[in-house]
């Protein structure tokens, strides 16, 4: 049978529909009007812009770059002023929205640093290419780029003056600095106040690459993890923004949004139909400049998160103190049945004391360099020295040799009288040891298989020996058997791991009594479920943690030890201590 000439009309249609389909759309057309604040206005002042470069940096060495500083004609010297960063130089008609919205008093007297990103030049005569630090500057996770503008480019613009001599005064408070850009020069601003929230408050982001190229597709997961900081985020993107190699931008900003919004932020969004270009970001610039800008001198403000964990740890509205300074190198806090925080500071010899009315004395004056501390079910405080002894100290400071020849690193001693000691450091080979110690004195090596063991603790049913291993992401998890020695080794606990280095730094750990593992890293205090995932990570205020541990006198106060400083921080819950009866918490909810 002939088809019928209906039949090759419908066949052809669709054919022809199909094909129609196959072929690439056009894009929509992009249409933004000027926004009445970005077109000169009459009878507003006018700011000046000057332009400079800059070839002195220490933290991108070798990278030269030029920036522009846009001067309000209201600023004067006698006050600092605000400050607003943007990367890839003067975009979104920038100084004239700033013009006007600073003369309607609409954001504060502003001084506008535009900067580009670095370039390594080739030398003179050599046909090598510019090394272009873009992607490095921008896209990179870590706190450089945040310390080149805050430490190098700043300062460096406070040496300039107006064109009318005006000497340049930018404040220091992070609540009167601002930061934005597109692109990677939107993730590089997102990155220098997730760094620096003490230096920079206000985020503009534009089609922001929070994708895979250097580790930014990260931030969505930390965001939920970090307690929040006081950040206030403006976000903007297209629904036909880059979808390619590294990610789909369109995806990761709007990740970025609910991230931002389930851990408390104040963000404000919004989201159109463009591509990868500035044209929106222009459009909305100065209603996003108001919005980051409202409310000023008044400071922004952290959130509620809605973490579960999160809210179940940490006490509202309490924050970290300083419980002693000072010192060279703070170690092995650990405390005793009354509450009472012992801790080390090995440079300098001495084993120092917490009073349960939070005044500190002095311990032991020569601990032999010790460094992890634990206290026994006998009431004695045990510690590893820097002369390979295991030692005991009675409630008078006298020590007793407990074992030798173990260049120990952190200890626990279990309630049942067994001691468990991490050995990095084994000399000639590329090993750690894990050392049981029985109360009778027999000693014996029951690990080896990691690469830089360094904390070491038990579960609160004391059934369990995690051992962290500082060189990688990796906590293990052992059972231990009746005689004390380990079975069933696993990498049981993932930690999350700094872009700045390769490894976790992990360090000291301890456990509370509804069986949470806190494990202090590179990154602070990660807190993990019992079933092996980090659900919180909790910064310190210097940056820095080796150790930390339960105390006060509700066992209730996290004590950490951070450089020459030890902080504390008073919690919901309360801590599990190895010398106490085993306790069994609550199975995981998996």
């Amino acid at each position: 049978m002939k088809p019928t000439r209906l039949v090759l009309t419908l066949f052809f249609l669709l054919c022809l529909t199909l094909t129609i389909a196959a072929q690439p759309q056009a894009q929509p057309q992009e249409s933004y009007p000027p926004h009445p604040d970005s077109v000169e206005q009459p009878g507003v002042p006018k700011g000046e812009v000057l332009k400079f470069t800059f070839d002195k940096s220490k933290i991108f060495p070798g990278a030269w770059r030029e920036y522009w500083v846009y001067i309000p004609k209201q600023y004067s010297p006698d006050k600092p002023a605000c400050v607003y960063v943007n990367q890839d130089g003067v975009q979104w008609n920038a100084p004239m929205v700033f013009d006007n919205l600073i003369h309607k008093k609409e954001m504060p007297v502003t001084i506008g640093v535009f900067v580009m990103h670095g370039k390594v030049l080739a030398k003179d005569g050599s046909t090598a290419l510019d090394r272009f630090n873009r992607s490095f500057e921008y896209d990179g996770l870590g706190d450089n780029y945040a310390r080149f503008i805050v430490d190098e480019l700043l300062p460096e613009v406070e040496t300039k003056t107006a064109g009318d001599g005006r000497a340049i005064r930018l404040s220091k408070s992070g609540n009167d600095r601002a930061i934005g850009g597109a692109s990677s020069g939107a993730i590089a601003a997102f990155t220098a106040a997730w760094e620096r929230p003490d230096a920079f408050s206000r985020v503009f982001s534009t089609i922001g690459t929070y994708v895979g190229l250097r580790g930014g597709h990260e931030y969505s997961t930390l965001i939920r993890k970090y307690e929040p900081k006081p950040i206030r985020v403006f976000l903007q993107d297209g629904s036909n923004d880059l979808n390619i190699y590294g990610g789909d931008w369109w995806m990761a900003n709007q990740a970025m949004e609910r991230s931002l919004v389930f851990a408390g932020y104040e963000v404000q969004h919004v989201w159109g139909e463009g591509a990868h270009n500035g044209r929106h970001g222009t459009a909305l610039f100065p209603d996003a400049m108001k919005w980051l800008w409202k409310g000023w001198p008044a400071p922004v403000k952290t959130g509620a998160s809605k973490n579960n964990m999160l809210n179940d740890v940490l006490l509202p509205g309490e924050g970290w103190q300083l419980v002693s300074e000072g010192h060279r190198f703070t170690e092995g806090p650990v405390a005793n049945a009354k509450g009472e925080v012992f801790f080390t500071d090995g440079n300098n010899n001495k084993i120092f004391k917490v009073g349960l009315d939070g005044k500190v004395s002095e311990f032991v004056n020569d601990s032999n360099r010790a460094s992890g501390q634990a206290f026994g079910p006998d009431g004695r405080l045990y510690a590893v020295n820097g002369i390979q002894q295991i030692v005991a100290y009675d409630t008078t400071g006298k020590a007793t040799i407990i074992a030798e020849d173990i260049r120990g690193n952190d200890i626990v001693v279990a309630n049942n009288g067994n001691i468990y000691v991490t050995e990095p450091n084994v000399p000639a080979v590329e090993q750690s040891n894990v050392w049981l110690i029985k109360p009778n004195g027999e000693k014996k090596v029951i690990d080896t298989g990691i690469k830089y063991a360094n904390g070491i603790t038990l579960s609160p049913d004391q059934t369990l020996l995690y051992v962290d291993d500082y060189r990688s992401h990796w906590v293990y998890s052992y059972q231990l058997q009746a005689d004390g020695t380990p079975q069933f080794k696993q990498q049981y606990y993932w930690l999350h791991v700094p872009d700045t280095v390769d490894i976790s730094q992990a360090d000291g750990m301890r456990v509370d009594r509804d069986g949470r593992l806190y494990v202090t890293s590179k990154m602070g205090i990660q807190i993990c479920d019992q079933a092996g995932r980090v659900n919180v990570i909790v910064p310190t205020p210097n940056g820095r943690i080796s150790n930390l541990s339960f105390g006060g006198a509700d066992n209730d106060t996290l004590f950490a030890t951070c450089g020459d400083k030890v902080y504390k921080r008073k919690l919901k819950v309360k801590g599990a201590h190895a010398w106490d009866k085993p306790l069994k918490p609550a199975p995981p909810r998996l």
